[in-house]
């Protein structure tokens, strides 16, 4: 648990450090780029803002962590993505560096509508865990990266307040299970590692309801 802990911490360091540095690009993106009508409405929507609960919402995300993914999805250099999706790496596989910095700029500047908590005992659960973690498994708890309202961190922490409580299971679930794994050091798969089922729905539904 201190080890664990240990590399959180300088995860989150190393994170401010390198926002506050000054050496992540600049994003401004107003104009709707056309890969996104082209390429990514049909499952995210026009806005970001997905109907469906498989596929996240990615209106107000930050613009560098949505970069981020986007290049994780794209095999490069002969190597394997990153991040595999076969849905993903065939969205990706024709943009540019480009592309993908204006879409994840113009995504990053909608506006988020929402998701909610629809399970009240579940979310009750989620929020002891977000809180402060199970000290009796060793899991640390979802604030110290995400943040108390979910809020995340440039480039490393998304934000997951409003995400779908679908979605955030699901990924929870990939790290937990090592089939997603471009998250830096196997932050998040050591995270998850310690999860059981339920406190990987419950804190998916306490996410869904958080507001920043």
């Amino acid at each position: 648990m201190r080890k664990l802990c240990a590399v959180l911490a300088v995860a989150v360091i190393a994170a401010v450090a390198f926002v506050a540095g000054g050496r992540l690009q600049a994003f401004a993106q107003d104009k709707p780029p056309a890969a996104a009508s082209q390429v990514c409405a049909a499952c995210h929507a026009a806005d970001g803002n997905s109907p469906a609960s498989a596929n996240p919402k990615i209106a107000g995300q930050f613009p560098e962590y949505l970069h981020k993914q986007l290049r994780d999805f794209k095999a490069q250099g002969g190597k394997k993505a990153a991040r595999e999706s076969a849905i993903m790496a065939g969205m990706v596989a024709s943009l540019s560096e480009s592309d993908m910095k204006s879409l994840a700029a113009y995504y990053g500047g909608q506006t988020l509508k929402p998701a909610a908590a629809a399970d009240k005992d579940l979310a009750a659960l989620g929020q002891k865990i977000w809180r402060g973690g199970n000290a009796a498994s060793g899991l640390p708890a979802c604030a110290g990266c995400h943040g108390p309202a979910g809020a995340g961190n440039p480039a490393q922490y998304p934000r997951l307040a409003g995400q779908f409580a679908e979605y955030t299971a699901a990924q929870l679930k990939l790290f937990r299970d090592g089939a997603r794994a471009n998250d830096a050091g196997g932050m998040m798969r050591a995270v998850a590692a310690r999860m059981s089922e339920r406190e990987i729905k419950a804190v998916a539904e306490y996410a869904a309801g958080l507001r920043q």
